[in-house]
């Protein structure tokens, strides 16, 4: 089985490792499949900008562990080579307990890790370090060690010293090299389609055949064999071939998983692409419109002089289906506060404006209000956030209220986190679903389900 890369904390190098790996693959002629446990959309990204197969999240909170086991294996099995990015630390999952965490992955996988340790200023202190992890939990199995930041032969020929009667395997030391640091923002690392600084595959390759025992280390990126698992039960849809969707892809939309793409692919939905960044209108013949996650912080400027682009989208509110995620929902809005505190106009269909907060982020618990284009009273789903800003209603509570309530637009839910209570977020009406919370929706039928059918409606009957 292909191995899961993982580490003691955050910021220890495994996106890195990942990069380096993939390069070196890619420089042989090998194609490699990667994976990244969580809901992680910039690591995958950086991932998927390297010539290799795009990479696919594995997440057992969002998705459950059947759809897990069976997305890895379609991948993986397609390959030669494999390898699964952690996430955080190795038992860091859901608030302070480690489910759905890089440990659960590895155990559900029967996956070996790989711990990458950030060994700048340790020597003897990397044992018992290393040795409270390889115990912790038996039902895992670290196998090899790399270590990030050693800087000297010394500081190498010490490490070895003090492994050396320690059954693991020693497949590398990495130096530091600002080369292979993957610039970070706000949010985690710097999307390829926001940033300039592309990977150099050619020097990241090197690098990796340089410092990396890859004798060692590739009989732990062996692609499984296909395993025949369940297929998803999802119903005949009556898919209206006249209905596209139109989604927001640009360098400032673009936190959506691949798999939703390859979802709406599958069962018959034709899609068209609307990019915001350069202007553009929406599709006429688009029925319905995803506005994923992104950036419009960043592009506020932009996406106010965007003037053809806001006009489609106010005339398309009008139309058809409207689903915003976080970002998306943000140009919904009134005006963007942007990172220097300026103000920018945008679309004006919802009553809020948006300004730089403190971080939002976490999975989360979802209950449904009342019935709605996404999810009906009662039911449960899950989903994930992450984000700086926030908004910033402009009439009190009381104002608004009444606002929506002869608007009919509502809260679609209410939504909880790791020991909170819940409470109502997001804002819906017949034509429109805009929240911070995102969602995947090929692993949840019930969101899926409803998602389809509201594709499916003809909203040009309401006026």
């Amino acid at each position: 089985m292909p191995c899961v890369i993982s580490s003691p904390s955050t910021d220890s190098g495994k996106t890195t490792l990942s990069l380096l790996i993939s390069c070196w693959a890619f420089s042989k002629g090998i194609k490699i499949q990667t994976f990244k446990v969580g809901p992680d959309y910039l690591d995958q990204q950086q991932l998927s900008s390297i010539g290799q197969p795009i990479c696919r999240n594995l997440d057992i909170f969002l998705s459950g562990e059947e759809w897990v086991q069976r997305n890895f294996f379609k991948y993986a099995a397609k390959y030669e080579l494999s390898l699964i990015e952690g996430a955080m630390g190795l038992f860091d999952g859901l608030g302070s307990t480690s489910y759905s965490s890089t440990a659960d992955v590895a155990k559900l996988l029967d996956s070996p890790i790989i711990f990458i340790v950030n060994a700048k200023g340790q020597v003897a202190s990397l044992l018992p370090l290393f040795k409270g992890f390889r115990d912790f939990d038996n039902g895992l199995s670290i196998k090899g060690v790399i270590f990030n930041n050693v800087n000297s032969d010394r500081h190498k020929k010490l490490i070895k010293e003090v492994f050396q009667h320690e059954d693991i395997e020693i497949l590398g030391f990495l130096p530091s090299d600002s080369r292979i640091t993957v610039n970070k923002a706000n949010l985690g690392l710097l999307s390829p389609l926001d940033s300039d600084r592309k990977i150099d595959v050619e020097y990241f390759a090197g690098f990796a055949e340089k410092n990396l025992n890859f004798g060692l280390l590739s009989k732990f990126l062996k692609s499984p064999h296909e395993k025949i698992l369940k297929n998803c039960s999802f119903k005949d849809f009556k898919i209206d071939k006249n209905k596209p969707v139109a989604i927001a892809e640009d360098k400032i939309f673009h936190f959506q998983y691949p798999d939703t793409k390859d979802f709406l692919n599958e069962i018959g939905i034709p899609l068209v692409s609307w990019s915001i960044f350069d202007n553009e209108e929406i599709p006429n013949e688009a029925s319905s419109l995803i506005i994923p996650g992104g950036f419009p912080e960043k592009y506020a400027n932009h996406i106010s002089d965007s003037e053809k682009s806001l006009n489609s989208l106010r005339s398309f509110r009008n139309k058809g289906f409207i689903y915003a995620e976080c970002g998306g929902m943000m140009i919904l809005g009134d005006s963007i506060k942007d990172e220097s505190g300026a103000c920018y106009k945008m679309s004006g269909i919802l009553p809020f404006n948006s300004k730089k907060g403190k971080l939002s982020v976490g999975y989360r618990y979802i209950k449904g209000l009342k019935d709605t284009l996404i999810i009906k009273q009662n039911q449960l789903i899950r989903g994930h956030e992450f984000h700086y800003w926030e908004i910033e209603s402009y009439c009190s509570d009381i104002e608004c209220q009444k606002q929506k309530n002869q608007s009919e637009i509502f809260a679609p839910w209410e939504i909880k986190s790791w020991n909170t209570e819940y409470k109502g977020e997001g804002w819906s009406d017949k034509r429109l679903h805009a929240s911070w919370i995102h969602l995947h929706l090929p692993s949840s039928p019930e969101a899926a389900k409803n998602f389809i059918d509201a594709t499916q409606v003809n909203f040009s009957q309401d006026h």
